[in-house]
């Protein structure tokens, strides 16, 4: 699917999923370098930033969590040219989907002359990016105030699978956004020699989204260490306090077998067995052992 968006001269298009004869279309209409044109087709497993006599080819990875179970990594090709941005998808990526709709608005490219414009579109399409996922961020730490909330209301182990998943969720923006500075370290010469110097500091104020985002994950990811700290140590508490419990009743009840087992033998003589309330007696007998066990347990701060 080809959209195609125009704006004082400078021509966006967004490709989803993009079939051989659109690639081709684009291949002829732009000059674009045939290894570029053949990357765009298929989704790569890595970021990418490569400089081609006309244009700049970015590959970058963009985590999202948004309604599923877990995260996964949104691939993007971005193809820069003098006047032209050729973004390229393999699914649906919400934040491109909104920019869309604001591209219109030509206050968004009114800033520098109309040699930066698709360069400082493509900034303001990664600073909206950016945006998105600083919100799933939030989502992520809502997700772990309400762990935490729970945590101490005793709800120990249904937290353990709670907090796997936010690990998994908070790693996978990990993996995904490390390659991201590097990459834009990488085009910031090129794109300076392209778009003139605008093209600079508008990609710096991209980096320091980056870096704000960068910060705030690592912000969650110590936030989930310590909850996780915290959670196994109310686990282990709770399983020691069964274990001590489970070991004391062990103990009651090994003596008191040893008193039955010793008037249930089959002897000649044996004392109390045979006299008036013989069963009661023995009973009284090993209730009294049972009580003195647990005085000296209290007594030792077992219990």
């Amino acid at each position: 699917m080809l959209a195609r968006h125009t704006l004082k001269g400078m021509t966006w298009i967004d490709l989803e999923s993009p079939t051989p004869t659109e690639v081709r279309t684009l291949m002829h209409e732009h000059d674009i370098h045939p290894s570029v044109a053949e990357e765009l087709l298929k989704p790569s497993l890595k970021s990418k930033a490569e400089r081609y006599e006309n244009c700049l080819y970015v590959i970058l990875h963009f985590p999202t969590a948004l309604g599923r179970s877990a995260a996964h990594a949104q691939e993007v090709d971005f193809v820069l040219g003098k006047d032209y941005l050729i973004t390229t998808r393999y699914e649906e990526v919400d934040p491109l989907f909104k920019f869309s709709r604001i591209f219109e608005a030509s206050a968004l490219i009114e800033h520098g002359d109309a040699s930066n414009r698709a360069g400082y579109t493509f900034c303001m399409m990664l600073r909206n990016i950016y945006q998105a996922l600083e919100s799933e961020l939030e989502t992520v730490s809502s997700m772990l105030s309400r762990a935490e909330n729970r945590i101490f209301e005793g709800q120990e182990r249904a937290m353990v699978t709670e907090l796997s998943r936010a690990a998994r969720i908070l790693l996978t923006f990990k993996q995904t956004l490390m390659p991201h500075k590097d990459m834009l370290d990488s085009i910031e010469a090129p794109g300076v020699r392209l778009y003139g110097q605008a093209f600079a500091y508008h990609l710096r104020g991209i980096m320091g989204d980056y870096f704000r985002l960068a910060t705030n994950l690592q912000s969650e990811r110590d936030i989930l260490g310590e909850l996780r700290a915290t959670n196994d140590s109310l686990l282990t508490t709770k399983q020691n306090e069964t274990i001590k419990n489970l070991t004391v009743m062990a103990f009651i009840a090994l003596p008191l077998s040893v008193i039955a087992s010793l008037f249930g033998m089959n002897v000649e003589h044996t004392p109390i067995v045979g006299n008036p309330n013989d069963f009661w007696v023995v009973i009284m007998l090993m209730a009294a052992f049972s009580i003195g066990l647990l005085w000296f347990f209290k007594y030792k701060k077992w219990l």
